[in-house]
């Protein structure tokens, strides 16, 4: 590929702030080179932990795909004291395998030759992109009267992961479910809340190693007990969930026991750090008999709860909500530890933790003997844990109500169930519409979506296209304030 080189600041157009890099920039057809990250004047006025979603390099990929753009190219630009200009490895969690564009990085030192023939400096130039909050564009973005010529030889480094089961049979071939995930980031990759720390080990002592702890505890408190209860138990710890609960979709996808014989699923998802004895419980209205139950389990504990009617959040137990399955989740809360190499194991509150599996193994037990099964109830309210990005629930943006299928498909984002009541829903969408064009922009993935509806505006009414059987169905949807 051989196309001119323009220089568009951080690559962001934030409306919402009147912030824009291309404003007065011609991208298209060109190559984009952008700063990582974003600059203060935007993350100042971020509510999420001092970042906003423009940061993300899919963010920065699709608007310059937006734009016309040939081509992104990413830098690091000014880096704290002592840090090594690092360029890290993409990944599922930088986005989509095929975002629609070329996206490439290069260090400092390339970026700065290619300015430098320009007269500039990437310091230069990165000390006015992070100037004062403006409406025009940024006084760096600029085109240059370079052509780089590119040549790309892409490599999809692809692993296997398991799911850990174990099964504990019952008197008859219904079973509860007892889960939690067991991933975490790694070194941080692009999930990291502390971006100055990626490349530092995230240990995931809360998120999740609780959890993974829990159902790993809870099967040998219930090994006693096989073949002694109504129904069986599967613990599952699931891989996966940090990249958008893989290992559970594919779970419900392919499951190893019929799905119809699943009464209940339990998640445990950072249950570590109990503080002042609070304890959240999602999902207290998607099962008909879960209100008595867990009356009777809460009676016989200290803690203070606050629970949550819906069973929609990001977290594993979504999955088999969208199947229909009734489901509880167990939170002990966030903190300022959370996706942070700061996330040890020495802050972990073990006892609050052991006092609240015995409320787990409570209601699990409740459950598992209850002469009735749970009916699921479609339930609206969303739940504490939010983080993954979604077409329809929380995040940014206006609110749609679609749940997406994380599992990547080639074309579009296809729905794995639709909020009732939710503008989604009153326009006639549903689960298993595959999403194709939303308010004019062409679907190819998720991150395309979250980018659409987050440009959008509440009350906006927008042309929605999803395939159906194959066949499109087109519907105008209003966009409704989030709740």
């Amino acid at each position: 590929m051989d196309a001119p080189l323009v220089f568009a600041g951080y690559g962001i157009t934030a409306p919402e702030s009147s912030y824009d890099d291309y404003q007065g920039l011609d991208a298209k057809g060109k190559i984009v080179l952008a700063l990582r990250g974003e600059p203060h004047s935007l993350s100042a006025r971020s509510t999420e932990g001092g970042h906003t979603p423009h940061e993300w390099i899919i963010s920065k990929a699709i608007n310059a795909k937006n734009h016309g753009a040939a081509a992104i190219i990413v830098v690091n630009g000014k880096l704290p004291n002592g840090e090594e200009d690092v360029l890290p490895r993409f990944g599922d969690a930088e986005g989509p395998e095929d975002a629609g564009i070329l996206c490439l990085q290069v260090k400092n030192s390339v970026a700065d030759l290619w300015l430098q023939k320009q007269g500039k400096t990437l310091s230069e130039i990165q000390t006015a992109a992070s100037g004062a909050l403006q409406s025009s564009s940024s006084p760096a973005s600029t085109s240059t009267r370079l052509i780089l010529s590119l040549t790309v030889d892409i490599e999809r480094i692809h692993a296997n992961v398991k799911n850990i089961l174990a099964y504990l049979p019952g008197k008859t071939d219904e079973y509860v479910i007892l889960g939690a995930h067991y991933d975490h980031l790694g070194r941080g990759e692009a999930h990291s809340m502390a971006p100055s720390q990626i490349g530092q080990i995230h240990p995931g002592a809360d998120d999740n190693a609780s959890g993974t702890a829990g159902v790993l505890e809870l099967a040998r408190l219930f090994a006693p007990l096989k073949g002694q209860l109504q129904r069986g138990i599967l613990f599952a710890n699931f891989a996966g969930e940090e990249l958008g609960l893989l290992g559970s979709a594919e779970w419900v996808k392919n499951p190893t026991l019929p799905l119809d014989k699943a009464v209940a699923m339990l998640n445990m998802d950072m249950i570590g750090r109990i503080k002042d004895d609070k304890v959240y419980i999602g999902g207290l209205g998607t099962g008909t008999t879960f209100q008595p139950i867990l009356d009777q389990a809460e009676s016989n504990s200290t803690f203070k709860y606050e629970n949550s009617p819906g069973g929609y959040s990001s977290s594993d137990h979504t999955s088999f909500a969208t199947k229909r399955i009734p489901v509880l989740f167990f939170f002990s809360g966030l903190h300022s530890d959370y996706h942070k190499p700061s996330d040890t194991w020495d802050k972990i509150n073990a006892p609050g933790a052991a006092h609240l599996l015995d409320l787990v193994s409570n209601i699990a037990l409740r459950i598992d003997t209850a002469q009735d099964r749970p009916t699921y109830v479609a339930v609206e309210n969303p739940n504490p844990h939010m983080g993954t990005p979604s077409g329809g629930g929380g995040g940014y943006g206006p609110y749609f109500g679609s749940i997406p299928d994380f599992g990547q498909i080639e074309n579009g984002v296809r729905f794995s169930d639709v909020k009732p009541s939710s503008p989604a829903a009153k326009a006639g969408f549903q689960a298993g519409d595959v999403l194709i064009q939303f308010g004019g922009k062409p679907i190819k993935n998720l991150y395309d979506f979250t980018d659409a509806l987050r440009r959008s505006k509440v009350g906006d009414i927008v042309q929605v296209t999803v395939l159906r059987d194959g066949k499109p169905v087109t519907a105008s949807v209003t966009l409704e304030q989030r709740r």
